[in-house]
């Protein structure tokens, strides 16, 4: 039986040459493509896959947050990371929110391939880099330094709302996107500011953009 893959990238080359070279494995079958994370929420929903490879900076909703979601209404698909981020605050982002596996963009086919497996066997695995920067990250909770991140001082919600308002969104075009009210967004976005301490929009996207909640990449 293959092992079912979809594919969630924002750039359609990468998807496209992922899907090429996963479909030459015997063992595997990529099922779907997502452009964003939203999607790939949804397409998780419905064709229960073995695996998600993930990108983890994507517009509307990033690979963290939806990780985040496949992890709590899909536990049985596993995510695998692929970033070209070797970053703490992504990775630690990405394992934390249920990801079983970072492989890097520059990696090796060979090593996704075995990766993928990997994870779907119900194993995790980390690159070599990875691997490095999680136990760096680690060391530095334990010793205090690590200090607040937005995955602890937001909600799950407002880390929504805030990359979507770091990503130019206006406050109707959040509240039509996630389905409330304007006056719900307007109450994210002030609760946001005062747990964060920041006054300027300017300041919100710079926040979100150090956090690895967005890119803001073309």
């Amino acid at each position: 039986m293959k092992i079912t893959v979809i594919l969630a990238d924002d750039h359609q080359v990468i998807r496209q040459g992922l899907r090429t070279l996963i479909e030459q494995q015997d063992d595997m079958e990529v099922v779907a493509e997502a452009s964003n994370g939203r999607q790939a929420v949804d397409m998780c929903d419905d064709l229960k896959p073995d695996v998600v490879v993930m990108d983890v900076a994507m517009p509307d909703l990033n690979g963290i947050e939806a990780t985040r979601q496949i992890a709590n209404e899909c536990p049985s698909t596993k995510v695998l990371a692929l970033s070209m981020h070797a970053d703490k605050h992504y990775a630690a982002g990405m394992l934390g929110a249920g990801a079983a596996g970072y492989v890097l963009k520059d990696c090796a086919f060979d090593e996704l391939a075995g990766a993928i497996r990997r994870v779907a066997s119900g194993r995790s695995y980390l690159s070599a880099d990875i691997e490095s920067v999680v136990v760096r990250d680690y060391v530095e909770r334990l010793s205090g330094d690590g200090g607040e991140s937005v995955f602890s001082v937001l909600t799950d919600r407002e880390r929504e709302v805030l990359q979507l308002v770091a990503e130019g969104h206006t406050t109707k075009q959040i509240a039509d996107g996630l389905h409330v009210s304007v006056k719900t967004i307007e109450s994210h976005r002030q609760n946001i500011m005062d747990k964060l301490e920041i006054r300027s929009i300017a300041e919100l996207t710079k926040y979100a953009i150090r956090e690895g909640l967005t890119s803001l990449e073309p």
